[in-house]
């Protein structure tokens, strides 16, 4: 068999067993799990295993610092490390469990970090997509190995596009104008795979335009082109159902697997194991010709390609990864490197001197200050070095004490006091007790937003709700897919309180056999409860804080609570309990640092403005403790920098689901507004200057680079880590540029008095962006600010660039099609779908809504018009898109076209109309007149008789 031969080219072995294989065989083949082929030695296959930042759901493992963490390395090759780590073990994992571990690995996450709301906001890496795309490049290539022939593991970016929200993922559009589109969004999936890094992708949840990410023709006409190799794309789990499920885009199951596979989807992740129900799906679609053999056999390519080069059909001794045991899972050195990681990946973001600590006694404090957290993506912990841990470790027994900082309370209803079971597996909580004994008491953990969890006194077990609706005192932490473990107290007059349970939407009822039930429908029928203070949290750990040296307290997320998958933050605030704590600590003892560990950025305004310290880590995994005690005693200096802006509040972000960055002032690229922490910030036990910035030249030409070099000198007493940060603005442009952008970086380690030459590598390519006028990059003529600094607000040098580029002309309406989504600018619209495969159109949202096109020339003047319209909804059939000139609202009427009633959503309809007025070079706008009302191009005719 040829497809066994190890000396022959990769695409006739894949060629050769497509062609052994019966369709039946083929189509097994599209399901995340690939039954066996004996008669051809095929073993089982299956797709995907979770490698965020440690092997994850299959037992102990290494656990890194969560992948926003890494990124705040702002060390490549540190991340590269750390991604081969994880690809080692998975390898040990395959060596001892092979059908059970797959070798295609369902990591990194590239998704932008546009709004730090977001629930999955640790999976990603940075707000900017150049860097993201530089961090997913380094964990990828450490994941895939550097074998010229065989993969290590396969790495699969996700999640492909637009996928910043977790608020109806399923059905909400991510709007991406052409400049967003090309600028920001696909740069970060564009670098991994172009690189050779990433041999697969996932396609994401959401609709891009109006249209199922899943049938983006973006799959083949972007993704596909990036590598001249067969690049695999999975599905979402049960994202190929909604296509004809919530999406309600084709009318049956059939129909939205065959768009899928048609679209560019290899593998379907749907139905766990069962790939029964996939199957009759796509057998459906080829008996009713919605699909052929060749779509089938093109996507099975693709899925053996990635098996092939794992090494799957070669003699086991040729390929080097299959020699990796279970050995390595956990090793000494993959802890030495989970502990370097962490503490690269700690951030100051505030010194007034406080540290390091020099200090022989310190009070460590808060709900987060003796615990490591797992998130979903996380490995199981083999151990976990807390912060209370590694300070002890560093200062003894005696030289660091503790306090959880939460109240303990009571809960006292008709009929008794709630009490939990004191056995560790804990029991049914009742609330029939007369008096609020031990078993009486609950710790409440605030969590932010009114979330609380509650931890049993009686056996410090959680709180959470079982299948029937019972309270049960039998979990560990919050977690899991569904979080039970979650309750909020509502205020019910007289000092009442009712629990409500957030998983179920049921309030906590004490039945006749005083068993508390989460069974209640509303408020009014659950059991109003007393809450009495047992201990006040605050008041204790500011006790406990005043005799000691410093205070440290250790605040943050749970990952599972309140910003997770499937759950989008709507605050940035920390949670009220834990700010009272900080406030109540630092009032016993001005010495106060505050340590935020978490997931995502907080507004901690009140922390920056009163304390002398704050520091900042993701959840740094099981070697946390010990790198945050050396980064606070000074044995190393704090080398994070963020790779996302910390906003002073949630009112100074725009709407979640706006994914218009530009027309919108996001992310530090465009944020006009100052922010609590910069893009790039972080601070370093020493300080460092900045001289000498020099340009290799002053003028470049479009093709052209330039090296932009700078001195840094550490002018302090202490070795320190330095981030040089290089960006650019573009002075004056046709269009609104960013206000700086990251071209490049490089992480330094000087010794006090030490200097040293950074040099870039600026191409002048780079500064392009999207012109929407001809639907490609232009770099125009213009001046750049090139600024080297410390943060992308701390620029500590600036020089000019002069790029001789291009000069963009006006659009010529009556040379070809003027496209809708490439306006210049719209007010109450919305990218919508054309056709199923093609060009994206423009809907109006609401009415009166506009898009605008900037210097149109018409020439001698335009005679008609010719509009591809539809309607989306009742009241767009019969309504009016007036073409007015100069003005949206009050420019001259050049024109005006009806739409006609439409009886699907891809029907479109070319309607004429005449115009006037339209000569010379003019600002051209539709006005829509109702909603739904939606226009994919536009071609004019020129006026022949002006001409002469």
């Amino acid at each position: 068999m040829l497809f066994r031969d190890p000396d022959q080219p990769l695409p006739a072995r894949v060629a050769d067993l497509v062609g052994r294989l019966t369709l039946a065989e083929k189509v097994g083949l599209l399901h995340q799990y690939q039954a066996p082929i004996p008669r051809l030695g095929l073993g089982p296959f299956r797709t995907g295993t979770e490698a965020l930042h440690g092997l994850a759901w299959v037992g102990p493992a290494t656990v890194f610092p969560q992948a926003v963490g890494l990124a705040t390395t702002w060390n490549p090759d540190l991340v590269r490390e750390v991604g081969s780590a994880v690809g080692d073990e998975v390898r040990g994992f395959h060596h001892k469990d092979p059908e059970r571990i797959s070798l295609n690995v369902w990591a990194p996450v590239v998704n932008l970090l546009r709004d730090p709301r977001w629930g999955r906001n640790e999976e990603g890496y940075a707000e900017d997509p150049w860097l993201t795309g530089v961090m997913g490049t380094a964990y990828s290539n450490g994941l895939r190995g550097d074998h010229p022939r065989y993969l290590k593991t396969a790495p699969t970016l996700k999640h492909f596009l637009g996928y910043n929200n977790e608020t109806d993922r399923c059905t909400t559009s991510s709007n991406l104008p052409p400049r967003v589109l090309h600028e920001y969004e696909l740069p970060a999936f564009r670098a991994p795979i172009e690189a050779g890094a990433a041999v697969a992708v996932m396609a994401s949840y959401n609709l891009v335009n109006g249209r199922p990410a899943h049938l983006s023709p973006l799959i083949e006409g972007e993704l596909r082109r990036w590598t001249a190799d067969d690049l695999m794309v999975v599905s979402d789990a049960a994202a190929a159902s909604n296509i004809a499920g919530a999406q309600g885009y084709h009318t049956d199951h059939p129909a939205g697997y065959a768009a899928a596979l048609r679209a560019g989807i290899d593998s379907f992740t749907e139905d766990d194991a069962d790939s029964n129900p996939t199957i009759e799906r796509l057998t459906a679609a080829l008996e009713r010709g919605l699909i052929d053999e060749s779509d089938v056999d093109r996507a099975v390519r693709r899925v053996l390609s990635t098996r092939f080069r794992l090494g799957e059909f070669d003699p086991a001794e040729a390929n080097p990864y299959n020699a990796v045991t279970a050995e390595v899972i956990n090793c000494a050195a993959h802890q030495e490197l989970a502990r370097e990681a962490a503490r690269q990946s700690i951030v100051l973001l505030k010194n007034d001197g406080l540290l390091p600590l020099s200090t022989t006694k310190v009070a460590v404090i808060g709900p987060l200050a003796d615990t490591v957290y797992e998130d979903w993506y996380s490995g199981t912990l083999p151990y976990a070095v807390t912060a209370y841990t590694g300070l002890v470790n560093r200062l003894g027994a005696h030289g660091a004490v503790f306090h959880e900082g939460v109240d303990r309370i009571a809960l006292r209803s008709s009929g008794g006091y709630a009490w939990a079971v004191d056995r560790q597996v804990g029991g049914p909580v009742r609330a029939d007790v007369p008096v609020a004994a031990p078993e009486a008491w609950f710790d409440v953990f605030d969590w932010g937003e009114g979330v609380v969890a509650l931890r049993a006194s009686a056996n410090g077990r959680h709180v959470g709700v079982d299948d029937d609706g019972t309270l049960v005192n039998d979990r560990a932490q919050p977690g899991g897919w569904v979080v039970t473990e979650t309750f909020r107290l509502v205020e019910r007059g007289s000092g009442h309180v009712v629990l409500h349970h957030l998983a179920t939407d049921r309030y906590v009822t004490a039945g006749a056999d005083a068993v508390l039930r989460a069974d209640a429908e509303d408020a009014e029928r659950a059991t109003e409860f007393t809450v009495e203070l047992v201990t006040d949290g605050a008041r204790d750990a500011a006790a406990l804080a005043a005799d000691a040296d410093v205070a440290i307290v250790v605040v943050g997320n749970h990952p599972m609570v309140n910003g997770r998958e499937t759950e989008d933050r709507a605050s940035l605030a920390l949670p009220a309990g834990q700010e009272a704590l900080l406030k109540a600590v630092h009032a016993a003892n001005p010495r106060t640092v505050l340590v935020v560990s978490s997931s995502y950025p907080y507004a901690v305004g009140w922390a920056d403005e009163h304390l002398p310290a704050v520091l900042w880590s993701s959840h740094g995994g099981q070697e946390y403790g010990h790198a945050l005690a050396s980064v606070l005693l000074g044995d190393a200096d704090p080398g994070g920098r963020l790779t996302q802006t910390w906003y002073q509040s949630a009112a100074e972000l725009p709407d979640l689901l706006d994914y218009d960055i530009i027309a919108c002032d996001a992310t530090y690229l465009y944020y006009r507004g100052t922010p609590l922490y910069p893009f790039g910030h972080g601070l370093s036990y020493t300080t460092f200057e900045y001289g000498d910035l020099r340009l290799q030249a002053t003028e470049v030409d479009a093709d052209g680079t330039v090296e932009v070099s700078v001195d840094v000198t550490n002018t302090g007493n202490r070795t320190g880590d330095e981030v040089v940060q290089l960006y650019t603005r573009q002075r004056r442009s046709q269009v609104k540029q960013p206000l700086r952008q990251l071209r490049g970086f490089r992480k330094l380690t000087l010794a006090p008095g030490e200097r040293a030459t950074v040099t870039f590598e600026l191409r002048a390519a780079d500064l392009a962006f999207w012109d929407v006028t001809r639907g490609g990059p232009v770099v125009e003529t213009a001046r750049h600010t090139i600024q080297v600094g410390r943060s992308s607000l701390d620029i500590a040098l600036t020089a000019t660039l002069s790029v001789r580029g291009e000069v963009i002309a006006p659009r010529h309406p009556v040379d070809g099609p003027l496209r809708a989504i490439d306006n210049d600018g719209y007010a109450g619209t919305v990218p919508l779908d054309d056709v199923p495969g093609g060009i994206d159109a423009v809907g109006a949202a609401e009415p009166a809504g506009w898009i605008g096109f900037e210097r149109v020339d018409f020439g001698a003047g335009a005679s008609a018009v010719a509009a591809r319209v539809t309607s989306r909804s009742r009241e767009a059939a019969g309504a009016r898109v007036t073409l007015r000139l100069d003005d949206p609202v009050s420019g001259p009427v050049a024109g005006t076209v009806t739409v006609p009633s439409a009886t699907g959503r891809h029907d479109w309809t070319e309607v004429r109309a005449p115009v006037t007025g339209a000569a010379g070079v003019r600002d051209l706008y539709l006005s829509f007149e109702a909603p739904g009302a939606t226009v994919s191009y536009l071609t004019f005719e020129e006026n022949k008789e002006s001409g002469g």
